[in-house]
Order: C-alpha cells, then structure tokens, then sequence
C-alpha cells in the first residue's frame, strides 16, 4: 500500500530508505523547536509584552506549537505532493518577524500580517501566478539556484559547528574558530563527525548520514559528561569553547506534556491599526516575497538533487509542493510561530536515499512526537548534526558542471545567484541578483526574446525589494 501510494518503487526507493531518509531530516532540523522559542519568545512586542501577552517568556509554549505545526505540514507535503520536503518556522523570517514587525505593534497583530501573507500567495498559487513564475526562470539559472544552496548549506553546518564563526571587529566577517584557532571539545566532535560520515559514503554504508549523526551524538554526550564542557551561551557570559544551542547530556525527564494555547492566537487586521497602511503593505510585501522565492529554490535543489526533476528543472507536482508551503505560511502565523517554510535540511534526508514524501511523513511523525518528548531533541547538538549538511552541500555542489559557463548571459547571472546566497546568508537575495542580472544582461546583449514577460516582472519585483530602504525613505 505504501509503495503503490508513494510511488517508491517507481522512484528507485524503499520503505526502509524513506524511513531512514526522514529520519535524517529530522535530525538536521530539530533545533527549530529550540531555537525559534530564543528568537521569537525573547522578543517584547510594541506594548512591552511576549508572545502570548505574558510579562514573561514562555519558550515551552512556543516549542510545543512549533514542533506540532511543523509535523501536520510536513506530514500534509508527503501525502499532498509526494515529495522528499519538511517545513518548520522559517529562520530569518522569524527574526523579520520578532524585529522587525512585532516591534510596530501587538504580537497577535504581527501574527496576523503573516496570515495575511500566507492568504495572498496561497491565492498567487491557486490561480497559477505562483508555477507560472517558476516555470519562466530559465533552466540553467534553476540549476545555479540549486548549487548556491549546495553551498548556503555548507556554510550554515560550518558556523553552526564553530567550524567558521563571525568576528565582532576585524578586515574580514568571518574567520577560523575563536579568532582564527580551533578551540574547544565540540569541534572535535564535529570533525569527528565529518570524517566518519564521509568514510561511510565512501564505503557505501547505508545510512551512513544517519549513522553519522547518531555515533557523533553518543560521543558528544560522553565528551559532556566526562569534562562539563557547558553551552556557549548561557544568557548571560559566552564560552567559546561550549556547545552551540544544545548541551548532549541525558536529560532527568524524557516527556513533557505539550501546551498548545497559542494557537489562533492572531488578528488579522489589527496591524493596520497600528502602523500606517504603506508600511503594512511593505512588511507584507518583504514576508511575500521571502517566502515566494525561497520555497521556489528550495524545491528546485532538493528535486534536482533526487534526480526528480523534469528536463525543464521543475519538480514533480510542483503545484502542490508550492499550495502545501503557502499555507503553512497561513499555519505557522495563526500558531503564533511566526511564518512556516520549506526546508533545505530535507536535503539531508535526500542524501541518505529519500525519493517521496513517504520520507516527509516520517519527519513530521517524529515532530508530533516532538511535542510530548521535547527534552529528549536537546540532547543532539549542532555539531554532531550538522556534518550532514557539509555532505550534501558537496553533493549539490557537483551540479555546477550543467552550467554553459561560456554564454555570459547565464554565467554572470549563475556566479551571482551562487555566491550571493552564502556570502548574503540569504537565499532570496541569490535568486533576485540571479533574476535581476538576467534581465539586465540579456538586454544589453539584444535578445529580450529570450527573457519571459513574468521573469521581467519578478526582476522589478525585485529592484523594489533591494532598494525598500531608500523607497521608504522617500515616502515618509
């Protein structure tokens, strides 16, 4: 029954690989339900209070509503669209969200916005704007998306490991470790990590992400254990040489009983109340736009990464995957957990064999379970988890050769969209320097037939959204 449903058979796959593959996912991404708790359920609103209206954080709140959100969608991607994708609360958006808007106005009206960010291009999807777009982006510069989240990936293992991390002062924004040394047992851990899963897929071990992740995870506890090693912030003083979000030490009690008030905890149209009506539209339109793009790349690299993508660079049931993650837009501001996305993680999970949602299905199970077994998440640290994604940013990586790197007219654009989603830490920003620069260059050389009418409207889209500041600026 699985099989027949899930096609996996038809796709090179087996229940055991999904599985598997799910699982990894899982792994490579569940620091959301600690890490969007310290970013959103830190933050004060316009009238001084925390997510929920309390004087005081609450992070169990929004843990349990962010693991719970997060396994109905990803459960809904796999049965709905049959594809290797997980979402959760989006990183980035949710600190636009906590920053940027809810300082305007009440948490429940920020809250709001997103709803009605996630009605918009949910509607964008139905009456097919949404695939249109997509289906205009010329192929190669879908495989340049690809590539540069290949490497986005791998930078986002590095400095969540220690491996890169950001100087405060200096010539350059990041560097080696703790000012140009490697300090501390985590990054051997990571190390550790690293080079065995790289000997298990040489060896062709099955499950060797899996693996990987899991004996690297036991060495961290024992590490913990045996030296106190401690984390790397503990809300007040900076260990350089601590874990980064999670301690691996055995937690006394395995199973939290989950409370999930926050969700419907919205107003729809409240922000227009508070902040003038120009500058809600922008807040709407900088979510928007996030959202329709990143999801965009994301499907493009984890479908070309499975090898399920069509000869055009476009994914199986692609309408779908793109209806199931707008309304997690819409889920994820109703739960006030601020916007819920498509992640890249679920490239791990890829890497390790998953072919169709089957493998969603098991992340989003291993989320619900999330909500109960919370203590149990925090025991992985980053640094034992994120060697996954330095292998699949390498797998990615080896797209770049399907790139004609003699046309400039692609090139250029290509070179753009793939550094500038590292160097920017951005991903929109790489696929809008990648659109923009098309245009531009295609122009320039006299063949705007080759540029699609929606792809031009998406490019001044775009300009919009880079120059919103001085745009801003001008209209008070």
């Amino acid at each position: 029954m699985l099989d027949k449903f899930f096609k996996i058979s038809e796709r090179g796959s087996t229940v055991g690989t999904e599985i598997r593959g799910g699982v990894v996912t899982f792994f490579t991404m569940a620091y959301i339900v600690a890490l969007n708790p310290l970013i959103i359920g830190l933050a004060k609103d316009a009238d001084g209070k925390y997510i929920g209206g309390g004087d005081a954080p609450n992070l169990a709140l929004i843990a349990a509503a962010t693991a719970l959100v997060a396994g109905v969608l990803s459960i809904l991607m796999g049965v709905v669209a049959n594809f290797p994708l997980a979402l959760a609360t989006g990183l980035g958006l949710n600190t636009f969200v906590a920053v940027g808007i809810a300082s305007q106005m009440t948490w429940k009206d920020a809250m709001g916005l997103v709803v009605l960010e996630g009605i918009i291009i949910t509607v964008l999807v139905l009456t097919g704007f949404r695939t249109a777009v997509f289906r205009a982006v010329p192929t190669q510069l879908k495989i340049a998306i690809s590539v540069g989240i290949g490497l986005f990936i791998a930078l986002i293992g590095l400095v969540d490991s220690g491996f890169v991390r950001r100087t405060a002062q200096g010539p350059v924004p990041v560097t080696l470790g703790d000012g140009g040394e490697l300090v501390g047992w985590p990054i051997v851990v990571f190390s550790f990590g690293l080079f065995l899963t790289i000997g298990l897929m040489i060896r062709k071990v099955k499950a060797a992400l899996l693996l990987g992740i899991v004996v690297a995870t036991g060495v961290a506890i024992a590490i913990e254990s045996a030296f106190k090693v401690g984390p790397l912030f503990d809300g007040t003083n900076t260990n350089p040489k601590g874990w980064n979000l999670n301690v691996p030490a055995v937690p006394s009690d395995i199973v939290a009983t989950p409370d999930f008030s926050l969700i419907g905890q919205f107003n729809l149209f409240g922000s227009f109340e508070r902040v003038p009506l120009i500058t809600a539209l922008l807040l709407v339109f900088t979510l928007l736009l996030a959202d329709f793009f990143d999801t965009m790349g994301t499907m493009t690299a984890i479908g070309q990464e499975s090898g399920l993508n069509d000869k055009d660079g476009t994914p199986p049931n692609s309408e779908r995957i793109l209806l199931v993650d707008s309304l997690a837009a819409v889920a994820g501001g109703a739960s006030s957990v601020s916007s819920n996305t498509s992640y890249i993680e679920s490239a791990s999970g890829v890497g390790e064999g998953a072919r169709t949602g089957l493998a969603s299905v098991t992340t989003g199970v291993l989320f619900l379970l999330t909500t109960f077994l919370s203590p149990l998440v925090a025991i992985i640290p980053y640094e034992a988890a994120v060697p996954a994604l330095i292998i699949v940013g390498f797998l990615m990586m080896t797209q770049i050769k399907s790139i004609d790197w003699e046309d400039y007219g692609i090139a250029i654009p290509a070179f753009l969209t793939i550094i500038l989603m590292p160097f920017t830490y951005n991903i929109s920003v790489g696929i809008g320097a990648g659109f923009v620069s098309y245009v531009v260059i295609r122009v320039f050389q006299g063949r705007t037939k080759d540029v699609h009418p929606l792809l031009l409207l998406v490019a001044g889209l775009f300009m919009v959204y880079f120059l919103s500041d001085p745009i801003n600026t001008w209209i008070g």
